[in-house]
């Protein structure tokens, strides 16, 4: 039986899976691992409970191999209201990805009234019933939740509803790792049409008011503006219980290696 996680640990090195590859390469590993294990780095960073990890950015600048990689991280602001710390991912000797968390301090309300968007999110009525990993599903337009690629593969507005793995054998997800991972599908929602996805994102910004409360998070595409080749996406992310925060990517053409997604 596989290991249903996208790393394994054997000291302080982390060796990728077999599912954590990459639908770009079959020998690289994909965004959602390597943003996964970047945030439970900086997740060790926390200066406590009563912090938000408000922004979380993940730079996505050279592949990450199946291969060992290790970790490390450091603090680089700790104050009583604002925390930052930085994480970065090696192999070979060299940065192949890193991250940035801010971490704000949780208080009072301002009192007043404030302008928001109606918060209206597409929730499939299947419940969540595992802690820890279930295929995603799809919605494309007012079309209904689906498994199908296929079907998900046109010009319409989309959302994915994930409850992800565990990013390492062995230990449970974690919010702030669940975000993490979910956030980087906004460049899959954004970048997704009628011939499949020929942008790759360079990275990933994620923003928080809160972290989810359950297993399943919601992505909901926002908008995409492209250009001679670069395009930027913009996101929503939610549960159950409504909004979350944002994850928005800045992406790359990459033609001669788009991806069809009919065929998984």
């Amino acid at each position: 039986m596989g290991v249903f996680a996208f790393f394994t640990r054997e000291g302080e090195q982390y060796l990728p899976t077999r599912i954590a590859m990459s639908s770009w390469s079959p020998t690289q590993v994909g965004g959602p691992a390597i943003c996964g294990l970047l945030a439970r780095e900086l997740e060790t960073r926390s200066p406590g409970a009563e912090f938000v990890p408000a922004r979380v950015t993940v730079d996505l600048f050279r592949p990450v191999v199946d291969e060992p990689a290790t970790l490390r991280s450091v603090v680089v602001r700790e104050g009583k209201r604002i925390c930052v710390a930085d994480a970065e991912l090696m192999q070979r000797g060299e940065v192949r990805s890193r991250a940035t968390v801010v971490y704000l301090r949780t208080g009072e309300v301002p009192g007043g009234d404030l302008w928001q968007p109606p918060h209206d999110f597409p929730v499939p009525e299947i419940p969540d019933t595992s802690a820890a990993g279930a295929h995603p599903l799809f919605k494309s337009g007012d079309g209904a939740w689906t498994r199908d690629f296929a079907a998900t593969q046109n010009a319409e507005r989309k959302a994915i509803w994930q409850n992800m793995l565990p990013v390492v054998a062995g230990e449970p997800v974690t919010p702030l790792q669940r975000a993490g991972m979910a956030g980087d599908a906004a460049s899959l929602m954004c970048n997704w049409g009628t011939e499949g996805i020929g942008y790759i994102n360079s990275d990933v910004t994620l923003t928080l008011a809160r972290v989810p409360s359950g297993p399943g998070i919601g992505v909901l595409a926002q908008d995409q503006v492209a250009y001679a080749g670069v395009a930027v996406g913009t996101t929503t992310l939610y549960d159950r219980s409504g909004p979350l925060g944002t994850a928005v990517v800045t992406a790359l053409s990459n033609v001669r290696r788009q991806v069809d997604m009919r065929r998984y």
